[in-house]
């Protein structure tokens, strides 16, 4: 059986695999190769910049030639690390023999034993992989993650005026703005934004255990930690963690992890909501030619696109939750377990990268139903006696609270009419009656 995306098991790489094919160039085996690829080669342009004699003589206009092995790696070049994979049983060793071999090609045959000098395969891992993951973020996850805050705003805007029965513990309560309800969504992931943007993208980049020991004992001379910071910084725009054992600590990943489950949690909510609404009939959904909800009942037509997300969101943030719990522990200066685990990061985000599609494609069903609004707000009228019992508190009118509560608690329906007949039996100014009778659910709304 060969692998496709019917064959693939995880749906990531088989149903879902025209929408999450775009991770593949941060997250697959191959783009990992890439970005280590990417590190070494920009690590040996750094060494050059060094006054180390060895490598005076490196012709500084090769550089361009030496960063095309990066820029134009292709699947034949990770297929070719695979294969002396095969022999190293070494992933970042056979990254090593690759570009000696590119250097042989490019006739810079004595200057690769400055590839992967005083390094330890940790030193490109941990750089590699912050690098992959915060161009990912920036070049395409904070750009889709915008456009569903976008289409939220554009929801409150449009039903900012909507007003709406509220309900708490499920039951009828002061009415709202349905405007105003989505806009708690966009308020509540825009900080949630706020809260990951400043978190660094931190690398361990130091040698065997973190000390520079290799590169200390052959260049005394060289003040290794400036050039570590300063590689780290300018070359991959990452920060550089010190002090480190043999590997990144993980601890602003983990906040990282920590940050992408909290939003992934208010999607969660806001997919629940929406399932609700539906149910409710607040919302309609456009049908499309051809498409079926029900195998069995012709009427249906399901919100699968909320309980879609909802599914893939809590899948992601239990691996979330899991990679955060994890990462920053490790026996001793390092055990395999990282190694192990990192290697899956992809995952979460393509299932939260799913979640984004499907609730772009949900919101862009939706249909308001303003009728079936309106007719709760007109048969729940008992939600207007908070109202009336605190401007009669105001008027100092005697146990006003007990007096709706004898009104709302009677096993009748409860209507306008009733409302105000019960304020015609008040013994209050006609002025104040009046003032009363303008309270409706439909205006009973607070400041929105």
């Amino acid at each position: 059986m060969n692998l496709n995306p019917l064959t693939a098991i995880s749906p990531i790489d088989g149903r879902y695999f025209e929408s999450t094919k775009t991770l593949g160039y941060y997250f697959s085996e191959q783009a990992l190769m890439r970005y280590r690829v990417l590190v070494e080669i920009e690590y040996f342009i750094a060494l050059c910049e060094l006054p180390l004699e060895q490598l005076k003589s490196f012709p500084k206009n090769n550089f361009d030639s030496v960063r095309r092995i990066y820029r134009d790696f292709n699947e034949a070049d990770a297929l070719k690390i695979k294969e002396t994979e095969k022999t190293t049983n070494h992933d970042v060793k056979a990254v090593e023999y690759f570009i000696k071999d590119k250097f042989d090609q490019l006739g810079l045959s004595s200057f690769k034993e400055f590839i992967h000098f005083g390094l330890t395969s940790q030193d490109i891992n941990n750089t590699a992989t912050p690098l992959l993951f915060k161009e990912f973020l920036e070049k395409q996850f904070l750009p889709e993650l915008n456009k569903l805050i976008a289409s939220l705003d554009v929801q409150a805007e449009t039903w900012a005026a909507i007003s709406m029965l509220a309900r708490t513990h499920g039951q009828p309560a002061s009415p709202t703005r349905l405007g105003k309800e989505i806009a708690v969504f966009s308020s509540r992931i825009k900080k949630q934004l706020d809260l990951l943007k400043p978190i660094p993208h931190s690398a361990k980049f130091g040698g065997a255990t973190g000390n520079f020991n290799a590169h200390h004992v052959a260049y005394p001379e060289i003040n290794w930690l400036d050039f570590g910071n300063q590689f780290v910084k300018k070359y991959l725009g990452l920060d550089r963690s010190h002090p480190t054992t043999q590997i990144e600590h993980y601890d602003n990943l983990a906040a990282q992890f920590d940050n992408l489950k909290r939003i992934n949690t208010v999607l969660i909510d806001y997919s629940r909501d929406v399932w609700q609404y539906v149910a409710m009939n607040y919302f309609k959904q456009k049908i499309k030619a051809g498409e079926i909800g029900s195998s069995a009942m012709p009427h249906k037509v399901n919100p699968i696109d909320f309980e879609n997300a909802e599914g893939n969101l809590g899948l992601a943030n239990a691996l979330f939750e899991h990679l955060s719990a994890k990462l920053p522990i490790s026996r001793l200066q390092r055990d395999l377990t990282d190694s192990t685990v990192l290697r899956n990061i992809g995952v979460p985000m393509a299932h939260t990268w799913i979640a984004l599609k499907s609730l772009q494609k949900g919101i862009g069903k939706l249909e308001l139903n303003k009728a079936a609004i309106d007719h709760d707000l007109e048969e729940n009228w008992v939600v207007v006696a908070e109202a009336i019992q605190t401007v009669l508190r105001k008027e100092g009118y005697p146990n006003p609270y007990e007096a709706l509560k004898e009104l709302t608690r009677k096993n009748e329906k409860i209507t306008q009419a009733a409302i105000h007949n019960f304020i015609e039996s008040l013994d209050i100014k006609k002025e104040l009656k009046e003032k009363l009778k303008k309270i409706s659910p439909y205006n009973y709304v607070g400041i929105v």
